[in-house]
């Protein structure tokens, strides 16, 4: 791929780490935005984004207000949607190594702009399940080629400064996509929604399908032993196996990598836990309205948005690993301060802090895997991080209640806590960076 003002770091060349002192100073998101590559992925990513927080946002109001679905079906949207990913996306990363990059993700987002179209005609809860595992099933496709895409296009010194472009674009539209939804609902019918966001997976495959490729890196040749020499008289099925094989390999023989995926899932763990049950906590811990659940939601956001510049603006000489354990400690803190103080400003500054926290997994540990990845194995171990994160998250969906049922919202929130501690020790001792990681 080509940039407009950057060249990315060749194909074949070892990925250094951000500590490697030949690196450059870290690139500036203004920087970063000024290749061209980048600039064209970064606005398919907003346009793509907010359409989908519209759809999302439609299919809960009618299933709430016209369906009348329950909490449990409700709930099942999100599920709806994850698990696919979770499921394969192990499998996909392997046909994202071997397939064409560029029609990889303009086929993803062309198939997702059709599939969108038929919530149009959704009546029925299983209606909506059965779309959104749809587009789920094309978006374990592209999230692993988005992923090499920013790998090719942005040299490794402004890879950290990318990814949080990326998330930006996430949580700001997690803060103003709800009202502007809420409004288009209110006044165009869900309709409107649906036909914005097959537009903007148009939009989308349009910008991607505008940038100029690079051919990609081969993939990795399989390992030989001595009863596999060479992959040739393996099915197409035992070659695929190899190919997942060989990813999974490289993380469990990555320290460092093996220990921001864990943090990360941990993350997300948390914050699946968290999502529904913070509305149960305001009611029956603070004894609060609508409007204290509205602003206490909000504030997970705005500690996402701001921890993402802040990391950008003061982190960037720290080292990836030292940023995920403060993170995870920001997120115990938070935690803490929800079970110990239910009050209603320290579940704002507890919210607050949790989004803050996290900002400060996400973005090193995307950027670490980006750089430790050898180019031919990015797709694989992208979405096999990509799947452990969204198994994750629904682990966290589906404990969070059986756990609050058995022994409450805020002692669920402690154990958050002490699984996070736990984590934190087990990386310092088992997982720290022991010299050059081991290839695949």
């Amino acid at each position: 791929m080509s940039t407009a003002s950057t060249n990315p770091a060749p194909a074949e060349s070892t990925p250094k780490t951000v500590l490697d002192p030949e690196l450059p100073e870290p690139l500036s998101m203004g920087a970063v935005l000024r290749i061209s590559m980048m600039r064209r992925l970064w606005y398919a990513q907003v346009i793509s984004v907010f359409g989908d927080f519209l759809a999302l946002f439609a299919v809960i109001n009618v299933l709430t207000f016209k369906l009348h679905g329950n909490a449990q079906q409700i709930t099942g949207v999100q599920i709806a949607y994850m698990l696919p990913i979770a499921v394969l996306g192990i499998m996909a990363g392997v046909f994202v190594d071997r397939w064409p990059l560029k029609t990889t993700m303009v086929s993803s987002d062309s198939i997702r702009a059709a599939l969108v179209l038929l919530l149009i005609f959704a009546n029925r809860t299983w209606h909506f399940y059965a779309v959104l595992a749809a587009i789920s099933i094309i978006s374990s496709f592209f999230g692993p080629a988005q992923g090499v895409a920013i790998r090719s296009a942005v040299p490794l010194h402004g890879l950290r400064s990318a990814n949080a472009l990326m998330q930006q674009v996430m949580f700001g539209m997690r803060i103003i996509g709800p009202a502007i939804a809420g409004l288009m609902v209110s006044y165009l019918g869900s309709m409107s929604c649906y036909l914005f966001d097959s537009a903007s997976f148009v939009g989308s495959a349009l910008l991607i399908a505008s940038v100029p490729f690079l051919k990609p890196a081969a993939p990795a040749p399989h390992p030989a032993t001595p009863s596999d020499p060479n992959s040739e008289g393996h099915s197409a099925l035992g070659k695929i196996w190899l190919d997942m094989k060989q990813g999974i390999n490289f993380i469990l023989h990555h320290a460092a990598l093996l220990f921001v995926i864990l943090a990360m899932a941990a993350g997300m763990f948390v914050l699946g836990c968290f999502g529904p049950l913070i509305a149960i906590y305001v009611r029956d811990s603070l004894h609060g309205s609508t409007k204290a659940f509205s602003v206490a939601s909000a504030m997970i956001g705005l500690g996402m948005l701001v921890g993402i510049n802040g990391l950008n603006t003061l982190g960037k000489k720290l080292k990836n690993t030292l940023l995920v354990y403060s993170g995870l400690c920001g997120i115990a803190i938070g935690l803490v301060i929800l079970t110990a103080l239910p009050h209603l400003w320290s579940t704002i500054l507890g919210d607050f802090i949790i989004g803050f926290a996290v900002a400060g997994i996400i973005i090193p540990s995307q950027t670490l895997f980006q750089q430790e990845t050898p180019p031919a194995l990015m797709g694989r171990v992208g979405s096999t991080f990509m799947s452990i994160i969204f198994t994750a998250q629904i682990s966290g969906l589906i404990l969070s209640g059986i756990l609050a049922e058995h022994i409450g919202v805020r002692h669920v929130f402690a154990f958050c806590a002490v699984v996070l501690v736990v984590l934190m020790g087990a990386g310092k001792i088992w997982m720290e960076p022991k010299g050059t990681p081991a290839a695949a």
